[in-house]
């Protein structure tokens, strides 16, 4: 496994791309963690309900999209750090495609704090 974890450190893409969805999910946290008390009890948190009070999302639910998020970063950094022996281009993929998850998820975050805000 330590073999596995040094290759990855190697590996400039697989690197970059979890540090930077890392610092992404701790800029969610913190985004949250500093704007939660002002926000409304209810939350326009799915839009694609066309409209009405199903398009509303109690308070507690604005920290989805951080959960589903670090699920997806920390079971694909398990899958591309068991892959990338075999796999390299698989692994690089599979970092970008966590990266690209995690920054419209912050994106999501940020428009309905300041929306609401």
């Amino acid at each position: 496994m330590k073999d596995i974890i040094k290759h990855i450190r190697t590996d400039k893409i697989i690197k970059w791309a979890l540090y930077a969805a890392f610092f992404l999910l701790v800029f969610e946290l913190i985004i949250l963690a500093f704007s939660y008390q002002a926000l409304p009890p209810y939350l326009p948190l799915f839009n694609q309900v066309s409209w009405g009070e199903e398009r509303l999302g109690a308070k507690i639910e604005i920290f989805l999209p951080v959960l589903i998020s670090l699920s997806f970063f920390v079971l694909n950094s398990i899958i591309l750090a068991r892959m990338y022996e075999k796999m390299p281009l698989l692994s690089r993929i599979l970092a970008i495609t966590t990266l690209l998850l995690i920054v419209l998820s912050t994106i999501f975050i940020i428009r309905t704090v300041y929306l609401v805000l």
